[in-house]
């Protein structure tokens, strides 16, 4: 169900998508209240991928990826096409995604931080109500199976502690595995010492493992097997995906899916750094060294990664159409953040908000709604995921949830916000302007998105815009009205489920798992 278009019109449509403009002349508000009534507890599927740029999905115009599960969810939901991640970094936005909550209001600034115990989740919120609930593939949370109202987590993790804990790791050392391409990508103490391709390719290595034990089909296999036990309601299961995350390592099968010489450029790709961007972070991997070549053999693994995690949904999609699941089903697919992959040259996240890293795609099927294939026009945060998720299972969101129902009527935001960098940053977002405030002098950006979709020219300092700056340094203001930025909260001893796969917090097993594939590390 891909769409056919021209390279130009991918073009066109890359532009509108930055600016949040038109790629349909209907925008459904509302879009997604059932006409039909749904029932009261109905299954819930959250599909949750990591770090997928919102335009390289076929549904949100990419011309060459292929995502026809994903389009299929799209055409029998809404896909909305203005939608944000509040924070863009994995583990805040997160904490984002399960509370309602902003980042400085729960704390969760880094990828090793613990959302407060007793903050209300849509998992706590229905397990409260009955629902038996559970996870499955990468949460990224601080302990590796803190309790937020999961029952079950049976884990796949790719940085810090969690990766010494979890099942898929555990998994891989029953089988004499390691996942080499991650360990030399994610942990300083190997990435030191990295093989010369791994810097010449940005990452982009097929992976050393066999496809059965990559992280994709891996948590895939868990969700799979999880669906095939689903009762007719009274269900949750998140399903987190670490892919298309880096290192852009598909497994050897799916290396040739795509051919990197025929592959579209996305949108905002130039051919040298941004001075402001190379000031602020020069990259994971240095942004200047990037060159076309690589960025099109880094795309082509990425999309291999996306098409490979499809493939995963379809799987489940069709498991819950077997099972005459899937009409009843509240079904997510969305991320935590969003992917440079070439814009102003380049790769990866860790720079401004630009769009490309702070977009996210969001698709919703409600439950027995008709309102199909609808596309939605407003301004969206992942913080609105959970308040319409307990709605439709006809519950009330906790009082703390700053998020809104998605399929409510009411006043609908004209600006989006968002923040990075421990706070420092802060976003406030329009379709036609975009404010990133930095408490840097000189580092604040101002973009009219009408004349400059793709953020090349900071007006920050121009007279004829000053008016319009201060109206988004209020809004923000107004957004965030603290005195002084929290710091971050982390508690490595806060309660986690009491499940028979939790592993003991300090009997060893770390140390024991970092020995294995430190040798493991030696012999490849």
């Amino acid at each position: 169900m891909g769409m056919k278009i021209t390279r130009r019109e991918f073009v066109e449509m890359g532009t509108a998508l930055a600016v949040g403009g038109s790629l349909s002349s209907v925008s459904h508000r509302n879009a997604g209240a059932a006409e039909a009534a749904p029932p009261s507890n109905p299954n819930v599927l959250v599909i949750h991928t990591d770090q997928c740029r919102i335009d390289c999905l076929a549904a949100y115009g990419n011309p060459d990826v292929r995502t026809p599960n994903i389009d299929s969810l799209a055409a029998d939901g809404v896909r909305y096409r203005n939608s944000f991640c509040p924070y863009p970094v994995c583990t805040p936005s997160r904490y984002s995604l399960l509370s309602a909550l902003y980042v400085h209001e729960h704390r969760g600034w880094t990828n090793h931080s613990t959302l407060p115990p007793g903050t209300p989740t849509f998992a706590s919120i229905l397990r409260n109500a009955g629902y038996k609930t559970k996870a499955v593939g990468k949460m990224h949370f601080t302990p590796t199976y803190l309790d937020l109202g999961v029952d079950e987590l049976v884990l796949s993790e790719q940085n810090g502690p969690g990766r010494w804990d979890d099942d898929y790791h555990r998994e891989l050392r029953r089988h004499d595995l390691v996942d080499r391409n991650d360990l030399e990508d994610q942990l300083s103490e190997y990435r030191k010492d990295a093989r010369p391709e791994y810097w010449e390719t940005f990452g982009a290595l097929p992976s050393n493992l066999p496809e059965e034990f990559h992280s994709t089909p891996w948590t895939g296999d868990r969700a799979a097997e999880t669906l095939q036990g689903w009762e007719p309601s009274g269900r949750l299961l998140m399903v987190g995906f670490i892919k298309p995350h880096h290192p852009f390592d598909p497994p050897k099968e799916w290396c040739d899916a795509y051919d990197p010489a025929k592959l579209t450029l996305l949108p905002g790709w130039t051919n040298t750094c941004i001075p402001r961007d190379l000031a602020l972070s020069r990259g994971y991997f240095p942004h200047e060294t990037l060159s076309e070549p690589a960025l099109r053999l880094a795309m082509a693994y990425y999309y291999a990664t996306i098409e490979q995690i499809d493939q995963q949904v379809g799987r489940m999609l069709d498991i819950l159409k077997r099972k005459e699941l899937y009409d009843n089903a509240m079904i997510i697919f969305t991320g935590d953040h969003g992917e440079y992959m070439g814009f102003h040259h380049m790769l990866l996240k860790g720079n401004y908000m630009y769009d490309p890293v702070v977009k996210v795609p969001l698709i919703i099927k409600y439950p027995r709604s008709k309102q199909r294939g609808n596309v939605s026009d407003a301004f969206v945060s992942n913080v609105d995921v959970a308040p319409t998720i307990i709605r439709q299972a006809r519950l009330e969101p906790a009082a703390t949830m700053r998020g809104r129902d998605l399929t409510q009527p009411g006043h609908e935001p004209d600006m989006v916000f968002a923040e990075n960098r421990h706070g420092r940053h802060a976003m406030a977002r329009s379709t036609t302007r975009k404010l990133i405030m930095s408490d840097r002098k000189g580092a604040s950006l101002f973009f009219d998105l009408e004349k400059d979709p793709l953020e090349k020219t900071n007006l920050f300092e121009s007279p004829a815009y000053q008016s319009e700056i201060q109206r988004y340094t209020n809004a923000i203001k107004e957004w965030r009205s603290v005195d002084e930025l929290p710091r971050v909260y982390l508690d490595e001893d806060a309660p986690r489920i009491n499940q028979p796969n939790v592993p003991a917090l300090r009997d060893g097993h770390r140390d024991e798992m970092k020995a294995y594939f430190a040798r493991k590390m030696q012999e490849v």
